[in-house]
């Protein structure tokens, strides 16, 4: 009973179903990284990465993906201890250690780091760099507004990790374009569920966007940062040379970006939760179905690259 109790309070602590936020754009990148144009015929010709590929990119996903979650808690034990939102977190009420939490992010940091070197020699020399970068964020809320597009970027990692696992010495443009994508996508969507803890932050001298610039000035900023979002995934398409199908998903992504922010009003921030995971969770999935269905359908583009 006690190892299912903690396995439940870890899935809690980490929130494991929120990996449906990166690893869809992992496999994102992965996919788009194995269409190449012919240099003979100048015809583009896609292949699909095996299971040696994917089943330890998923890995690697979900372990860094814990590990940043773990550390993120045992930083803020102690803020988390004080916000009425975060009182029930395991690690605040005792149902985890301390010392269980570091050895969890200890083996979450073997675990992304053996699956890293399974891929390829690239991805395992910069296991380090995410690693470094997934735990820089937790600190950053208390001396930058930008916090949230720190967020952002280590997901954006994610559609790079794919890209590289499959095309270790060479980054695509689609693959660039996609980082800065979810990087907006998940800094305007962070911003947004950081409202909810507006007074308890600048009571903490905590620097969200939120606390820094009221919510009014918060969600306008997120609007743009997901305005961005909508085009740079549209943009990631074109030079990737995918067609009319995945076309198609961008703009139905670009709508409930629409439709997630007149969920959301300053004087009503009831809906936070539905806009956070919900909508967002649908993002990620779609990309990446519009991806994966436009590279095996083949779906014309206004020109081929």
């Amino acid at each position: 009973m006690t190892l299912l109790r903690n396995t439940l309070a870890t899935f809690r602590m980490i929130k494991i179903e929120h990996s449906v936020f990166a690893l869809p754009f992992a496999f994102s990148g992965a996919f788009l990284a194995g269409r190449t144009v012919s240099p003979i015929t100048g015809v583009a010709e896609w292949t699909r990465p095996g299971w040696d590929v994917l089943v330890p990119l998923s890995i690697a996903m979900i372990a860094v993906r814990s590990f940043a979650m773990a550390y993120n808690r045992l930083a803020d034990v102690d803020i988390d201890s004080l916000n009425p939102r975060t009182r029930n977190r395991p690690l605040v009420t005792g149902e985890l250690s301390v010392e269980f939490t570091k050895r969890f992010i200890f083996a979450c940091m073997l675990v992304f780091t053996t699956a890293c070197a399974s891929l390829n020699t690239t991805c395992l020399l910069l296991s380090p760099v995410a690693l470094a970068w997934s735990a820089f964020y937790s600190h950053t809320k208390r001396f930058t507004p930008l916090c949230h597009l720190v967020l952002g970027s280590v997901l954006g990692l994610a559609p790079v990790a794919g890209w590289l696992a499959v095309s270790p010495s060479h980054l695509g443009y689609a693959g660039v374009l996609l980082f800065f994508g979810v990087t907006f996508w998940v800094a305007g969507f962070d911003i947004l569920y950081a409202c909810q803890d507006v007074d308890f932050d600048r009571s903490q001298g905590l620097f969200s966007l939120p606390a820094s610039q009221g919510v009014p000035r918060a969600l306008f900023t997120s609007s743009w940062t997901h305005a961005s979002a909508a085009l740079l995934f549209p943009m990631a398409g074109l030079y990737a040379g995918l067609g009319l199908t995945y076309a198609v998903v961008s703009l139905f992504v670009g709508g409930i970006l629409v439709w997630e922010h007149r969920l959301i009003k300053p004087g009503d921030l009831s809906r936070v939760n539905v806009a956070f995971f919900t909508l967002n969770g649908v993002i990620s999935v779609f990309v990446f179905l519009g991806i994966w269905a436009d590279l095996y359908l083949g779906s014309p583009w206004m020109f081929q690259r």
